[in-house]
């Protein structure tokens, strides 16, 4: 007699919402797990989140547009891509494009989607995308109430730098940058 195939998802047997605000809420699920690990999971739920990789052509190569702000969470100031929820409704390459905008000024002619992945999949459920945007215009920010944004276009050799010396502490900030540095690196897929 065949086996039969194991389920791809857990089996949610019971959930209840634990907190609820503006940004994100907590549910505290028991679940019976692909592998046949019954458990209780507290799992911080989100809309999912996009992420700008800007990047400006020059004649030493290429540099990367990145912010300088506060983070509570970190207890420190970070350099960071531009980044943000997507509202509900909202479609992922719009809210891109809003939040180059809002946070920074920019607004970009070419535009792709070149990562995806979970920002913390142990206990957080929030996927994060990364867009390259390219062929930069500037303009005004148009930053949210509560944030204060310093921005600096960074040859990317300078970035990869900050990465590696732990100036840049940001994952989703260091994903994008290695990602660019190994497409310059390659010359086969020019950004």
């Amino acid at each position: 007699m065949p086996r039969s195939k194991s389920p791809r998802k857990a089996r949610v047997l019971s959930s209840r919402e634990k907190y609820r605000g503006p940004a994100f809420w907590v549910t505290t699920d028991e679940v019976l797990e692909p592998t046949g690990i019954r458990a209780r999971r507290d799992i911080v739920r989100h809309s999912g989140s996009i992420v700008v990789l800007a990047v400006e052509k020059s004649a030493d190569g290429p540099r990367v547009l990145l912010e300088k702000q506060y983070r509570h969470a970190a207890g420190r100031f970070l350099y960071e891509l531009p980044a943000g929820r997507i509202d509900e409704g909202e479609k992922q390459l719009p809210a891109a494009k809003r939040e180059l905008l809002e946070e920074t000024g920019y607004t970009a002619r070419k535009w792709k989607r070149i990562l995806h992945f979970w920002a913390s999949p142990g206990f957080v459920a929030e996927a994060m995308t990364i867009y390259l945007a390219q062929e930069l215009r500037p303009g005004t920010a148009q930053p949210e109430d509560d944030e204060v944004i310093e921005i600096q276009l960074t040859p990317l050799k300078k970035a990869v730098a900050m990465v590696m010396n732990g100036t840049i502490q940001d994952a989703k900030t260091i994903a994008g940058v290695l990602w660019l540095q190994c497409q310059n690196q390659s010359g086969s897929r020019k950004p």
